[in-house]
C-alpha cells in the first residue's frame, strides 16, 4: 500500500508511545452530579489528554469527530493553523494513533478537512486505520452562495469516514430521515386511509432468481404480464398473492399496467446516507458563525466553525443515545453541545484558556436549556451534567516511580490496560478488594457450513469462540487489605496470600491463575507455584509509557 513520506516521519510514529500518562484532575462538576460522571470536558494538550484517557476508555468510544486545523496558512485566534506541511503531518499522526485505540469495535471516526491537506490526510488515515476500513469521503457544502475570490470557488469541505468494521457499520448505522423534498414522490390520489404511498416496480434482475419468481400476472382489466426479458418478478408467487389480497399491488389508474408494489411513506424508516451533504440539510458556515455569535458575542472568531446541524447528522448516523462520543479538537464546543442535546455521553478536549472561557460556559448553557442550534429540533429543555478537568501530574516520574497522588483506581486502570489491552471497568472486579477482574481470551473459528455458501445468509452462523486463556488480576496498593497489611498492605506475605486465595475462591472463575502486583514479595517460588500465582513488582513491572 502506498504511504506518505515526510521529514521526521519515523519520529512521528514513536511520538504517542513517548507521551507520559497523566492524571486527570477534576476541577469542577456542573449540573446533575450523577449525569456528570458520563461527560467530561478536558483542558490541555490533546495528545497528552488522549494518552491519559486510554486506561479508562480504550475501545469504548462509539463515534469520534474531529475538526483539526486545516493548515490553510491563516492565523486564527484560537488555533495554530500555520504549520509547515511536514509539521502538520507529524502533529496529526500520533493523535490519530491514539484515537484508533480509543475507538470501539463498532465505532467510526469522522474527520473534516479541506483541499489543503485533505488528500494527504486520506492516505495517512489509510495507514493508521487500514485502507479496508475506509467508508466514504462525504462532501459538505459549507457555503450556499458563490465564492468569487479564487480561480475556482471553494464551497465544500470533506468528511473522511473510517470504521473499525465497515461491514458492521453498514449493518448498524442509522438511516437519514427523509425530508419533504425527498418524500414528494409519495402521494395519496385515492385517499388511502394508510396515507401517502408510491408504486415500486415489481421486477428485478433475473441473475439469481428462483422458479417461483416467474409466473403470469393478470391485471383487473384481464391483461396478462410476464417478466420482461432478463428480468424476473421481485417477489415469489405466494408473496404476490398475499399482497394482492391486501390491496398492495397497483396496476395503474386504468387497471391495465404492469404490476407495482404499493409502499407507504409510513413504512419507510429513512434513507441510506450518501456522500453529498447539501447546506440546506446540514447547515453552512454562516449558520455556524451566527450560532457562535449568539453564544459568545460578535467579536469571537473560530477559524472553521461547524453548525450544530452538521454534528447532528453525523451523530445520528454513527451513534445512539447513551453511546460515547469524543472530540479532541473541541474548538467552540459544538460536538459536546450537540452530543449532550442528543442524549449521548461525551468527552471533549481543548487546549488553551478558551476551554474555560468558551467551551465551559457554552456547555453550562446547554445544561441550563439554551434554545439555539438544534435544541428545538430535538426537543431539548436542559438537564444532565458534566465534569471539567485539567491534565495533572505524570502518573510515573522520570525514574518510573509512581506519583504520590495516584490512588488505587488509577493504578488499577494502568495495570489492567497493560495486562489485557482493554479499558478498566471496576465492575469486572469487587469494589474495596484487590481483585481487579478476571480476563478471558478467546480464539474465534468459523464453522464450515454443510450447505453451499450461497445458500447460507451471512451472519447466520456466528464464529465459534474457544477459550485460549483466563487470568485473574490482583493489586496490592494503598492498603487495600486494611489490617492484614505490613508496609501499607502492598507486600505479598503468607497472610495476604491466604486472604487473596479466599477472595479468589469466591470469584466466578476460581480455577484461573492469579497475577498479583505489589511492592514486595515475602514468599518463595514454590509457594507461589502451588498457589498458581505470578508476582509482579510495583513500580518496576508497571510500564511508565
Amino acid at each position: 500500500m502506498p504511504t506518505l513520506d515526510w521529514l521526521n516521519r519515523s519520529t512521528a510514529f514513536t511520538t504517542a508511545a513517548q507521551v507520559p500518562y497523566r492524571l486527570l484532575d477534576t476541577v469542577s462538576t456542573h449540573g446533575d452530579a450523577a449525569s456528570a460522571q458520563g461527560n467530561l470536558l478536558i483542558q490541555g494538550d490533546n495528545l497528552e489528554a488522549l494518552k491519559a484517557l486510554l486506561p479508562f476508555y480504550r475501545g469504548k468510544v462509539k463515534c469520534i469527530f474531529i475538526d483539526p486545523p486545516y493548515n490553510t496558512q491563516s492565523a486564527f485566534e484560537h488555533y495554530d493553523d500555520h504549520l509547515e506541511h511536514s509539521q502538520w503531518l507529524s502533529m496529526m499522526l500520533p493523535r490519530l494513533q491514539l484515537l484508533r485505540e480509543l475507538l470501539s469495535e463498532d465505532g467510526s471516526i469522522w474527520v473534516t478537512i479541506d483541499d489543503n491537506e485533505g488528500h494527504y490526510l486520506k492516505v495517512l488515515m489509510d495507514e493508521v486505520f487500514g485502507r479496508r476500513n475506509f467508508v466514504a469521503s462525504c462532501v459538505w457544502q459549507k457555503r450556499y452562495s458563490r465564492e468569487n475570490r479564487e480561480a475556482i470557488g471553494d464551497v465544500h469541505d470533506y468528511l473522511h469516514v473510517y470504521a473499525r468494521s465497515p461491514e458492521r457499520f453498514k449493518r448498524e448505522r442509522n438511516l437519514v430521515p427523509m425530508n419533504e423534498e425527498q418524500a414528494k414522490v409519495y402521494r395519496n390520489p385515492n385517499n388511502d386511509p394508510k396515507g401517502r404511498w408510491r408504486p415500486v416496480p415489481m421486477t428485478a434482475q433475473a441473475g439469481h432468481a428462483t422458479p417461483e419468481q416467474f409466473y403470469e400476472v393478470i391485471t383487473p382489466s384481464g391483461k396478462s404480464f410476464y417478466p420482461p426479458e432478463g428480468r424476473c418478478w421481485g417477489i415469489a408467487r405466494a408473496t404476490y398473492e398475499r399482497l394482492l389480497g391486501e390491496g398492495r399491488i397497483y396496476f395503474g389508474k386504468n387497471g391495465d399496467a404492469q404490476p407495482n408494489i404499493i409502499r407507504y411513506l409510513s413504512e419507510v424508516p429513512g434513507l441510506a446516507p450518501w456522500t453529498w451533504w447539501p447546506s440546506e440539510e446540514v447547515g453552512h458556515t454562516d449558520e455556524a458563525k451566527k450560532e457562535a455569535n449568539t453564544l459568545f458575542g460578535g467579536d469571537t472568531s473560530f477559524g472553521t466553525p461547524k453548525p450544530e446541524r452538521l454534528l447532528q447528522r453525523i451523530l445520528h448516523i454513527a451513534s445512539n443515545p447513551g453511546d460515547l462520543v469524543l472530540d479532541s479538537f473541541l474548538g467552540s464546543g459544538t460536538t459536546a453541545a450537540v452530543a449532550h442535546k442528543m442524549g449521548r455521553r461525551w468527552i471533549g478536549i481543548e487546549m488553551g484558556e478558551h476551554a474555560a472561557t468558551h467551551c465551559l460556559p457554552r456547555l453550562e448553557k446547554v445544561v441550563a436549556g439554551e434554545q439555539g442550534g438544534i435544541s428545538q429540533a430535538v426537543g431539548w429543555q436542559g438537564g444532565g451534567g458534566f465534569r471539567f478537568a485539567r491534565l495533572g501530574a505524570p502518573v510515573f516520574d522520570a525514574q518510573g516511580c509512581i506519583h504520590p497522588e495516584v490512588r488505587f483506581a488509577t493504578l488499577a486502570a494502568f495495570v489492567w490496560q497493560q495486562e489485557t489491552g482493554t479499558a478498566f471497568d471496576s465492575a469486572n472486579g469487587q469494589a474495596g478488594t484487590p481483585w481487579l477482574g478476571t480476563h478471558s481470551v478467546f480464539d474465534s473459528f468459523s464453522r464450515l457450513p454443510d450447505a453451499p455458501e450461497a445458500a447460507i445468509p451471512p451472519e447466520t452462523e456466528p464464529p465459534e469462540l474457544v477459550l485460549r486463556s483466563r487470568t485473574a488480576y490482583y493489586l496490592l496498593f494503598n492498603g487495600i487489605l486494611g489490617d492484614k497489611r505490613p508496609a501499607s498492605g502492598n507486600v505479598l506475605t503468607r497472610a495476604v496470600l491466604d486472604a487473596l486465595l479466599q477472595l479468589h475462591a469466591a470469584t466466578p472463575h476460581p480455577e484461573a491463575p492469579l497475577v498479583v502486583y505489589g511492592e514486595a514479595n515475602r514468599l518463595g517460588p514454590e509457594t507461589l507455584a502451588r498457589a498458581r500465582v505470578t508476582f509482579k513488582h510495583i513500580p518496576y513491572d508497571v510500564k511508565a509509557r
